[in-house]
Order: C-alpha cells, then structure tokens, then sequence
C-alpha cells in the first residue's frame, strides 16, 4: 500500500514572447522570464523520464517557480495587458489514458487553461510519486524487532509527512475539476476545434484522483496509528491484541471509508471513459482502473477483518459468530486478490517495471493479511465451536449490519498561485498608481491652452519664465 505512481507527462518548446505581444510595453522580462522556467520544467520532465533516479522534489520546487510566473500571463491576458499574436499551441503528452500512454505523441491546444491544467495537474502528480517515495524508503520499519523507540517515532513522522503530500494532491486535482477545467471548457468552444479530451481534461477523473489520493492518505493514516501495536504483536501475532492496539472497531471504519473512496474514485474513472461518444473523452489506462479496483477490494476486505476481530474481542461470547462469518468473508475476498480474480481487469501483458514492483509489493501484502485473517478466524471459530456455540452469520446478514465509515484525513484546499506579475500581482496596483500619477503631473494643460507640469508648480519663482 505505497500509493499509486503516476507516469509524468512531457511538453514541446514554448516561447511566450511568440505566442502573446506586450500591449503596455511592461512585461518583456517577465515573459521572456516565464519562457526560461517553462524550459527548466520541460528539461526535468525529460530527465525524469529517461532516468531511473526520480528528483520529484526537484520538480516540485520549479513549479512552485513556474506556477506563478504563468498566473501572470493569464492575468495580463485576461486584462488585455497582454494580446494573442496568434494561436498558442501548448503542447502535451497525456498519461492517463492507455492510447497516449503507449504512444510518443503529443496533444497540442490551442488553450493557455490547458497548459495551466496539466501544470497544476503535473504538481498533483508530482507530491504524489514524492509520497511514495517516501513511503518506500520506509520499509516495514514497523516490524523490525531491531527498531528503537525514537527511530520508531522517528518515521512515524515521515509517514506522516507521506499524508500531508497526498492531502494537497487531493487537494490539488479537485481545484482543477472545479476550477481550471471550466475555464478550459470556455476556452474549447471559442477556439471552435474538435478536441478529444484525454482524462486529464476530464472532471469525473480529476475528482477520481483527488479520492484516489485521499484513500492513499487514510489508508497511510492507518497505517501510523496502527505502527506501535504491530511492533508489539510482531513475536505473536493474533489475538489478543496488544495493549497499544486501537480500538479495532474504529480501525475497520476507517478501512470502510478507505475502501468507498477507492470505489468512487473507481466509479468516476470508468463513468467519463465509457461515455466517449458523448464527452469525447479518452478511456482511462487499465492499471489505473486496476489499481482503483485492487485498492477497493483490499480495504474493504481489511474492513471485514476488523470487524470480526472487533466482535471477537470486545463482543464477549454472545458475538463469536459475528467474528467468524466476518473472518471468513476477508479471506474469501483477500484469496480472490490474491489469485487476481477480484477486479476483473486484465492488464497488458507487457507493463513497465513500476507496475511490476507494485504486483510484487500487494501480492506480499496480501500473503501477509491472509495469514494475519487465518490466525484470528482459527482462534475465533475454536472459541465458537467449543464454548459459544453461536451460529455463524451468512455474508448477507453482515452486510445489512456494516457500520458507516470514518475519516482521519481530509484534502487540503489547493491555493492558486498569486500572479508574479501584472492584475492580482503584489505591488500591481501601486505600480498602476504610480503611472497614473505621472501621467497626470506631466501632462496637464491650463485654461488657455498653454501645458504646465503640475508637479513643479509650486517651486520658487514659478510662472516667471516665458
């Protein structure tokens, strides 16, 4: 459960200066200087690309330098201060869909909404690959025996730095479905060209990936407060349950709403892709679908394990029978993750060596909670065999008695950056005022018709030349 890792898109060239003319005769170094860290931006997205060793970091300050620098250019567009000198062509590679991502080309659009979207999208991408990173760096840290308490407490707090990523990304792809994509959409219908949206344009995915990210974050969230009670139950796993474990009924609702935000996002990716004919919309790559899929079923499965360990722990005998039938539904759903058959999804034969790193890593994440499930069920059904003699609830009587789900994190609302320059810049206005004022000292024109400046009229002996 490191969180998905998203394939970065690429660009072409660009030259602002090409694309739109100074009208004030105010902007040529902040133009050519938006131009400069455009280029810093396509030249990192083609390292990363080529080279195994990903700085997303890196990436994440330069458009952190080059976000503002393109709000200017919208501002002065959106002002007039800066004019089309002809249409802008902002050209991207998509990564979502499975035709763009197999394929070297790029989709140009005549649209600065567009290359705002994929920039801020990119950034989203970009805090979410660095969360990963993180995530794998740690290790199951939360098993070794070997661990001492401050490294324990240590990289508990990089996990939850790994969350704080994930919430702005979730942040972030939300601003762009509710904000930048209207403006793209306003932006399409002027141009008067047929586009095919790939999924980044789309708002059902956009939304998609910000409850994709959130589940990321829950589910790290879980993790963390789960860490100290797996260092202690390491030796014995199984029940009991450690002194420091949480409540485990607030352990499975909170899997609950994991597993419901995987689904939605799910939901949302395969509505804006089976409805091509009438979005024109491009259909979502099939490990993304896939990954949604994967994530829902475990969680959900992982839900139905607490919920037995729950009626088993806390629930005295009179619940043993909950305990079992709970147990039995997480194993029979974590054996169909891991034969692969939960989904229903097949994935290309041929998939890059991320998508195989991270079969690899749930394949041990399922064997490992298959084995926790087998434990708690063996101990929970001898219980009720010999002593409780409680019937066992079939999977439809459990469902009807399924808890609402519980959330431990929440998506950061994404600021938009603040002009560098031009309307809405700081120092703008006073900027204005100051032009204004000189204008005004400098070209005013007495009753008759004679011009006087204003700002020396008042100097000793003023009036007295010819």
């Amino acid at each position: 459960m490191s969180g998905y890792l998203y394939e970065l898109p690429t660009t072409e060239p660009l030259s602002f200066s090409n694309c739109y003319g100074d009208a004030v005769g105010s902007y040529i170094a902040q133009v050519a200087d938006t131009t400069e860290h455009r280029a810093n931006l396509r030249t990192l997205l083609k390292e990363t690309k080529r080279n195994s060793e990903k700085d997303y970091l890196k990436l994440v300050k330069t458009l952190d330098d080059y976000l503002p620098l393109l709000a200017g250019i919208a501002a002065c567009r959106d002002s007039d201060e800066l004019v089309p000198r002809s249409n802008p062509d902002f050209s991207w590679k998509p990564t979502l869909s499975s035709s763009f991502l197999h394929s070297p080309s790029k989709l140009s659009f005549a649209a600065l909404s567009a290359e705002m979207a994929f920039s801020i999208l990119t950034y989203g991408y970009c805090l979410s690959n660095l969360a990963h990173c993180v995530v794998i760096s740690l290790g199951d840290y939360e098993y070794d025996r070997a661990i001492m308490g401050t490294e324990l407490k240590a990289k508990d707090e990089r996990l939850n730095f790994a969350v704080t990523l994930l919430c702005k990304a979730s942040g972030i792809f939300e601003y762009v479905a509710k904000t930048v994509l209207g403006k793209w959409e306003q932006e399409k219908h002027t141009i008067k060209k047929d586009y095919t949206n790939p999924p980044e344009l789309s708002r059902e995915v956009t939304i998609g990936l910000s409850r994709m990210a959130l589940g990321e974050a829950q589910a790290l969230a879980i993790r963390k407060l789960l860490s100290k009670s797996a260092y202690d139950s390491t030796v014995t796993p199984g029940p009991p349950l450690p002194k420091s474990h949480p409540p485990s009924g607030l352990v499975a609702k909170l899997h609950l709403e994991c597993a419901s935000l995987f689904s939605s996002a799910r939901s949302l990716v395969k509505t804006a892709s089976g409805s091509k004919s009438k979005t024109n919309v491009e259909e979502a790559a099939p490990e993304l679908k896939r990954y949604l899929a994967d994530e829902a079923a475990l969680h959900s499965a992982l839900a139905s394990k607490w919920l037995g360990v729950d009626c088993g722990e806390s629930g005295g005998l009179d619940r043993t029978g909950q305990a079992v039938g709970y147990l039995q539904w997480a194993k029979k759903q974590l054996e169909e993750l891991k034969d692969g058959t939960k989904s229903g999804i097949t994935l290309p034969s041929m998939t890059n060596e991320n998508e195989k790193k991270a079969r690899e890593r749930r394949k041990a994440t399922v064997a490992k909670e298959l084995e926790t499930v087998t434990i708690f069920l063996k101990h929970y059904k001898n219980m009720n065999d010999t002593i409780a003699f409680k019937p066992v609830l079939s999977q439809a009587e459990l469902q009807a008695i399924i808890p609402a789900g519980k959330m431990a994190v929440s998506a950061r609302p994404y600021e938009p950056p603040v002009p560098a320059f031009g309307p809405g810049s700081p120092g703008y206005v006073s900027h204005q005022l100051e032009k204004l004022l000189v204008t005004e000292g400098t070209s005013t024109e007495d009753d008759d018709g004679r011009h006087s400046t204003t700002e020396n009229s008042n100097y000793s002996g003023a009036g007295s030349y010819f």
